[in-house]
């Protein structure tokens, strides 16, 4: 059985990867904290990678963060995931990984880009401005893993999957996304009894949510390809207004108080909505409903908050 090596095993994806790898029999799963691993820090990256050897290399770590955090923290967000991508896509080649699988985000994509949007419409368009770092580490990452496939001949890949939910979440006050966000405040104001909850924009813009469940089994499902795409996209087909979503997190919680939205923020991009019809070609299909996966996420955090 290969040795595997999740970056960012602590992380919501991570996390997940680790525990549909662990279901389906794999051990010789390898793993280092940040305390443990810098992996901003080139030198360490290296010398971690050749004292434990592994076969194949999982780089979900990244620093994430919605809009807000986006905004306020570009340079450390372009600096953070350029560096680590960087460091460990490197320090494998050079260790002798055969088979690295990178993790990106449908912010690679631009902006106005079609909907839904496909892989080969990368780099054709200006991209949203409100997470323009983060998607340029990204797709810098991206990058890395195609031409070194292209040059060396070793299989790096990459998934880049919608918006993600679900246990192991960041549901910081400032720096978390939508879901985390709506599911904490909603959750406050029904301990609170606070009478209304405001949410950023005017509520009108269209996403795509994936379970990470679903996105871990997705990742499986491409290691196990011998000739995997460079890149897919990994979603669940379906899109919802942030207003919907916002009603349907405020259902699942119990709040009863009033919605409201402040058109004063910013929206974001008007529609995100991946074409995962590749993947979907190659055997994966999503399992989890939006619902079901926030009746879960809800039931997580409130087992963390206690």
């Amino acid at each position: 059985m290969p040795r595997i090596y999740i970056a960012g095993h602590r992380g919501m994806v991570g996390s997940a990867i680790a525990r549909a790898l662990r279901q389906r029999g794999e051990t010789d799963i390898v793993t280092a904290t940040h305390a443990e691993l810098d992996l901003r820090r080139q030198t360490d990256v290296e010398h971690w990678l050749d004292q434990n050897r592994p076969n194949t290399v999982i780089l979900a770590a990244a620093k994430v963060g919605g809009i807000h955090a986006n905004s306020t923290y570009p340079a450390e967000f372009i600096y953070d995931n350029l560096i680590m991508a960087a460091n460990v896509i490197h320090a494998a080649y050079n260790s002798g990984v055969k088979r690295l699988l990178f993790l990106g985000s449908s912010c690679i994509y631009p902006r106005l880009a079609p909907q839904p949007m496909p892989e080969d419409c990368l780099l054709t368009g200006p991209l949203e401005c409100t997470n323009e770092a983060y998607a340029l580490a990204k797709i810098a990452g991206l990058k890395l893993c195609q031409h070194y496939r292209q040059q060396y001949g070793v299989t790096f890949h990459s998934a880049m999957p919608t918006n993600l939910y679900g246990p192991g979440d960041n549901y910081h006050p400032e720096n978390s996304h939508v879901i985390p966000g709506l599911i904490r405040r909603f959750h406050q104001a029904k301990v609170d009894q606070v009478p209304s909850v405001t949410v950023w924009g005017t509520g009108k813009p269209l996403r795509e949510f994936l379970n990470v469940e679903d996105l871990a089994a997705a990742c499986l499902h491409l290691l196990d390809l011998e000739n995997p795409p460079d890149w897919v996209n990994v979603g669940s087909g379906q899109e919802c207004s942030i207003g919907e979503l916002a009603e349907t997190v405020k259902r699942v919680v119990g709040y009863e108080g009033e919605l409201c939205f402040d058109s004063t923020k910013p929206d974001g991009t008007p529609r995100k909505l991946l074409d995962s019809h590749l993947i979907q070609s190659l055997g994966w299909l999503p399992q989890v409903s939006l619902e079901e996966g926030l009746r879960a996420a809800y039931a997580d955090f409130v087992a963390g908050s206690v």
